[in-house]
């Protein structure tokens, strides 16, 4: 593909990393506050602890909750603290070299990954769910894809002329596939806690 100047994906980018690194952040220092007001007080129940299933409490006790020796929250700071201020020079007429784009669109793979692995743990490990976590879930997937179109269509990344008509369709209905993405994994949780869900729902 070649790069399409002015295309809405292009647009949208930095509108897309000032709210999803705004988003990220809020989330991630709310976290951290609850996180060290817990360690101060083991007996304190976050406010984002509601049930047994929306539990920040449950999730931050973890081990899958500080998997590099320090609280993941304080990651997510630094990161969408990141993904911010590149949103807002943009928005301000900057202009990066290919190898900077290179960077963010591998830190933003990293941290899509690491997103899924944490979700997997959320549901089937440790069988709770943080809502702050989730609110960062939702910031990095749509950051990652939003990086990820524009890098294809500014030619930064180099496609098989056969996954052209692919990337083409991808950007042109770029919603829908990021909404799809959402979807799968609201339907994960939703079947994943399905009986608590209906038990729920009975006793309304």
């Amino acid at each position: 593909m070649t790069a399409v100047p002015g295309s809405i994906v292009t647009r949208s980018l930095p509108y897309v990393l000032v709210l999803g690194g705004a988003l990220g952040f809020g989330a991630a220092f709310l976290l951290t506050v609850e996180r060290l007001k817990l360690a101060a007080n083991a007996d304190y129940v976050p406010a984002c602890s509601i049930n047994p299933i929306i539990s920040c409490g449950s999730v931050m006790r973890t081990e899958q909750a500080s998997v590099f020796g320090f609280p993941n929250p304080l990651i997510g700071i630094a990161a969408f603290a990141s993904v911010l201020a590149v949103g807002m020079a943009l928005l301000a007429g900057a202009r990066f070299h290919a190898w900077f784009w290179h960077g963010l669109h591998l830190g933003t793979g990293a941290g899509v990954v690491f997103v899924h692995w944490l979700i997997f743990q959320s549901l089937y490990r440790i069988g709770a769910l943080c809502p702050y976590c989730m609110l960062v879930w939702v910031a990095t997937v749509v950051v990652f894809w939003y990086v990820s179109l524009a890098s294809v269509e500014a030619g930064r990344i180099r496609l098989p002329s056969a996954m052209h008509n692919l990337a083409a369709a991808a950007v042109r209905y770029h919603t829908v596939v990021v909404m799809a993405w959402g979807l799968v994994i609201a339907g994960l949780i939703l079947q994943r806690f399905w009986m608590y869900w209906t038990q729920w729902a009975g006793g309304l």
